[in-house]
């Protein structure tokens, strides 16, 4: 076992999805309440920290059903190239999971004072729900990436609890108008997953079920079209309500990004649909940012 192994199976390009809900969630905390330093550096490490320990069990879950075959056309990883072995892996989840659990308990202690608190009680069970799914994707007795639950999942972790979860542990506070960005987030970053999906219909046929393979190639674009149409929706109606001025549609500047990878994803097909992937990432991490900033210096 090598660092380098252990950190390609980090698979460290996928964070900035993964916090992009997070970092708005406290930057809309940030512009109405006074968050401590400390509380969101916790926020964003625990975050981190679940997505790897994500990627780690899911590189273990293709490798031991068969998935990860020559025929994937997504990148090899270590266990593909034997830079680590089964065991290796399974202890690196492990230390993985020891590590989500210090980093959210601190994260609650930090923002709360006390793990006693009903709320903190409320954010356990969450962490502890957060772990489960983030090691049953592709891991486990009945991993539910390979039923078609994986946009329903990505939805509610990457996009409702990165926002709203974030804003309420940075901000003590709950704001049903949070559910708007929370949405939108989670639309993109389902949108992801889909052409990830769209990309891997032939080496999924007969290993997984997957939102294309129910919907055939040319729906699958449809309905990445919606998600991508309605994720913004939502932001530009959030803002109208929220904003006093136009500093908080400064994210409206990454909206040719999103053009051109509805255009990309609707003209190309299999691997041909990589670079899509980190386009979409990227252009709604820079959203996230963005818009965050928006209402910080309204």
């Amino acid at each position: 076992m090598t660092a380098k192994a252990v950190v390609r199976s980090m698979r460290l390009r996928t964070l900035p999805l993964s916090t992009a809900g997070v970092v708005l969630g406290i930057m809309l905390a940030c512009a109405d309440y006074t968050v401590p330093w400390y509380t969101i550096v916790l926020i964003i490490l625990t975050t981190i920290s679940l997505q790897i320990l994500s990627n780690m069990s899911n590189e273990l879950g293709d490798w031991l059903s068969g998935v990860d075959s020559d025929k994937r056309e997504g990148p090899v990883y270590s266990l593909g190239e034997g830079g680590l072995t089964t065991d290796q892996m399974r202890s690196c989840i492990r230390i993985m999971m020891l590590v989500c659990c210090i980093l959210g308990l601190g994260m609650i202690r930090a923002s709360f004072g006390t793990v006693f608190r009903i709320e903190s009680q409320i954010l356990i069970i969450l962490g502890g729900f957060a772990i489960w799914a983030a090691m049953n994707y592709t891991l486990g007795n009945r991993p539910y990436g390979y039923k078609g639950l994986g946009d329903l999942f990505v939805f509610i972790f990457f996009g409702l609890v990165s926002v709203m979860g974030s804003y309420f542990v940075a901000s003590h506070s709950f704001n049903w108008s949070i559910l708007m960005p929370g949405t939108a987030i989670g639309f993109f970053s389902v949108g992801v997953l889909n052409v990830n999906n769209i990309r891997d219909m032939e080496s999924d046929a007969d290993s997984r079920v997957t939102i294309p393979l129910k919907l055939g190639e040319r729906r699958a674009k449809i309905y990445h079209t919606l998600l991508i149409v309605l994720g913004w929706s939502l932001m530009l109606i959030f803002t109208f309500f929220n904003s006093t001025g136009l500093l908080p549609y400064l994210y409206v500047i990454t909206l040719p990004l999103y053009i051109i990878h509805l255009t990309g994803v609707w003209k190309f097909s299999g691997k041909e649909l990589d670079p899509m992937l980190p386009l979409l990432v990227m252009s709604t991490f820079l959203l996230a940012l963005l818009a965050g900033a928006g209402f910080i210096l309204q």
